[in-house]
Order: structure tokens, then C-alpha cells, then sequence
């Protein structure tokens, strides 16, 4: 995401969590009433890091664990961060300091690590020390890459212990995680706790996007600085890309979301995310559902996303559908910067919005139809 979005944007309040789910209600008298509603964990925020890629990740993990039947998690969001953060350090010695290196991410850096590293409950790393009660990881990324540069300046060949010196960082600044860890009575490692107790399979998940620069129905990687690892996503036409998320969501399945926040349109002190068309918000009507949006094509799309204006910016959780009185569709979207917000940490986000400003999305494999799997060559 861009540096200046998470100054600005990415940055929640440090809210305390609550005990119960999250289920947004459907409602009635409203402008927008929520037709679908999927469990979900209740609200986090992210605090003053760039790791919205995790929360969001790790929130549709958490409710495929709930639509599964299995007791609600509570995932360690900073167990995964940690794990790449370590994989960013080896990938900017190895490209000897030409990468990135930054808090950013995407949700398939979190997939991967999952199925790679495993995961603990929040309990047992909660990334908070020295009694902290916000994360704030400004400090430590500028003390790891101080500390990467210094290596690389070192005679040739690096040192094989060197890092450890990325790991004494981190245990510094987010605590040391612990090999093994008692849960219900029973011992586990962040391998096994993913395994036996979540259930987690990394083929579960399938990446989707929609551009018109790559063949349709083949994968390609994605094209923005936070994809350091170089994943790859199925390419789909802009309609069978959004009808398959919806399908997935109408179906009972959550998405996790990649976007572009930074335009006019995503206001989420009021509620919506929405692409007025022309160049300003009407006044008159206020920025809500009555208001004309932009006609969405997928060379306008396409253009945006070349011209540099639709860029990766902020990662969330869809978790339901809503419509307005008007019949307009609208996505119900869990965010990471806390509940003080018109919608107590939600935002509804309409479908021109959407179509226009998302990067790519993640989507239980489970939810999509035969025939896109088929199409995509994925069994």
C-alpha cells in the first residue's frame, strides 16, 4: 500500500475486542439494508501499522472456521506479520537492497505463511510488550532496515548467522514466540494448532483479479510494489469477477479484499464507499446511495489502474451483501481500524465502487462454481 495511506488511512485506535461475534443484523428503514450477513470475529484495529494484508487475511480464515462448524478463533494476526517481515529481510539481502522493504503485504503472503509456518491464538503472541496495548511497528521496520543495510556492506561472504540479528529486532520490539504452547488443555506447535485445530489448508483459497493487460483464465502476478513475493492471481473478465464474489458471498462464504481507498469515494466516516460520477460529490443530495455514480467499463478500469490512480492501498474483509431502496447492490465490508465508525467498524460498499477500485480478492475455493474452476484449470 502507499506509504502516505498508511500514515493516514491504514492506522486504526487500539479498540478492546470483544467476546462475541460479529454479525451485522439485517436492518429495515435504512438506506441500505444488509441481505446477507456471515459471521465474523468481532472488529480489531490495526493500530499505527501497515499490516491491514493480515488482518483482513487472517479475518476470512477466521470465518471459514466459523462457517465450518469449528469453535470461533482467535488468530494471532502478529505471528504471521513476524514470519514475513523475516521473509522480507532474506528477500532484500538476497536482491542486495534492491526491493522493498516495508510493513506492506497482500493476502496471499498470509495464506502462504499459514500453510508454510503455521499460526498461534492471540493469547499466546499478541506482538505486545513491555505493556504496550497498541501496535506500533514504525520504529522496529526502520531498525531492521538500518540493520539489512549494514549487512550488506559487510566483506563478502555474509556472515551465516545473520539473522539473527532481524530476530533479536523482533524479539525486542513484538516479544519471542514460544516453540510450544498449551491449548485446551493440550500441547501444541503453530504447525500443529493450524493443522488440527483450524483445519487450515493453504489449497483452500484461490487469488482472483480482473485486468485486461494479462490473458483471461490464466494467473499472472500482480503488478504493485507490496507483492514482494511475486503471488500470482486468476484473471477474470470484470463481469465474471464480480458476479463471482457475489455468488461466493450470496452463497455463505466471506472474500477478503484488495482495493484502492484513497479516492473521494471511500468515506468511511459516513458509512460508504461509493464512485460518484464526475469530478466532485454533489452537495446538494450529501454523499450517500441517491447519488449517481460512475458507469463502470473494464477499459475504464484498465485505465485507472495504468495511469497509476487505482493503486493497492488498504486489504479488508467482505463478509455480506446489502441493497438500497433503489435495488442497487452493495458489498458489507469488515475493516481493521476499529469500531468508531457510523457502521462500528463496517463500511458498505456499492458494487460501481468495487468494480472500479479493487485490486484483487481471495476467496474460499469451495465458493466458486465448477465451470470457473474449470475454466481456470483448478481441481
Amino acid at each position: 500500500m502507499r506509504k502516505e495511506i498508511i500514515l493516514t488511512l491504514c492506522m486504526g485506535t487500539s479498540l478492546p475486542l470483544l467476546a462475541q461475534e460479529n454479525q451485522v443484523n439485517i436492518t429495515t428503514g435504512n438506506e441500505v439494508t444488509v441481505t446477507k450477513s456471515h459471521k465474523a470475529t468481532p472488529v480489531k484495529s490495526q493500530d499505527m501499522t501497515g499490516t491491514c494484508w493480515c488482518f483482513s487475511t487472517t479475518s476470512l480464515v477466521e470465518s471459514e472456521c466459523i462457517r465450518k462448524g469449528e469453535d470461533q478463533p482467535d488468530i494471532s494476526e502478529m505471528f504471521t506479520v513476524r514470519n514475513i517481515y523475516r521473509e522480507k529481510a532474506e528477500n532484500y539481502v538476497l536482491r542486495q537492497g534492491y526491493a522493498r522493504f516495508d510493513e506492506g503485504g497482500l493476502g496471499h503472503d498470509v495464506i502462504r505463511a499459514i500453510g508454510k509456518y503455521g499460526v498461534v491464538p492471540e493469547s499466546v503472541y499478541s506482538g505486545l510488550t513491555n505493556g504496550q496495548t497498541a501496535h506500533n511497528h514504525g520504529k522496529m521496520v526502520a531498525s531492521l532496515k538500518t540493520y539489512l543495510d549494514s549487512v550488506l556492506k559487510l566483506k563478502k561472504p555474509l556472515p551465516a548467522n545473520w539473522e539473527q540479528g532481524v530476530e533479536n529486532i523482533m524479539d525486542d520490539a513484538m516479544g519471542k514466540v514460544p516453540a510450544s504452547f498449551e491449548y485446551k488443555g493440550k500441547n501444541y506447535t503453530a504447525q500443529t494448532y493450524a493443522k488440527e485445530v483450524l483445519k487450515f489448508n493453504e489449497s483452500d483459497y484461490v487469488n482472483l483479479t480482473s485486468f485486461t493487460h494479462h490473458p483471461f483464465y490464466q494467473s499472472f502476478v500482480v503488478e504493485v510494489p507490496d507483492n514482494f513475493s511475486n503471488g500470482a492471481y486468476y484473471n477474470l473478465p470484470l463481469s465474471e469477477f464480480v458476479g463471482a464474489v457475489k455468488r461466493s458471498v450470496d452463497k455463505g462464504y466471506t472474500v477478503m479484499w484488495d482495493a484502492d481507498v484513497s479516492n473521494k469515494g471511500f468515506q468511511m466516516g459516513k458509512g460508504y464507499a461509493l464512485s460518484p460520477a464526475g469530478d466532485s460529490i454533489p452537495k446538494a443530495t450529501g454523499f450517500g446511495p441517491d447519488i449517481t455514480e460512475q458507469q463502470v467499463t473494464p477499459e475504464y478500469r484498465q485505465q485507472l489502474y495504468q495511469a497509476l490512480v487505482t493503486q493497492d492501498d488498504h486489504l479488508m474483509h467482505i463478509t455480506g451483501l446489502g441493497k438500497d431502496k433503489k435495488g442497487k447492490d452493495y458489498f458489507v465490508v469488515k475493516n481493521s481500524w476499529g469500531t468508531k465508525s457510523p457502521k462500528e467498524g463496517y463500511i458498505y460498499v456499492s458494487e460501481p465502487y468495487f468494480a472500479i477500485n479493487t485490486i484483487t480478492v481471495i476467496v474460499p475455493k469451495s465458493s466458486l462454481d465448477k465451470a470457473l474452476l474449470a475454466k481456470l484449470g483448478i481441481k
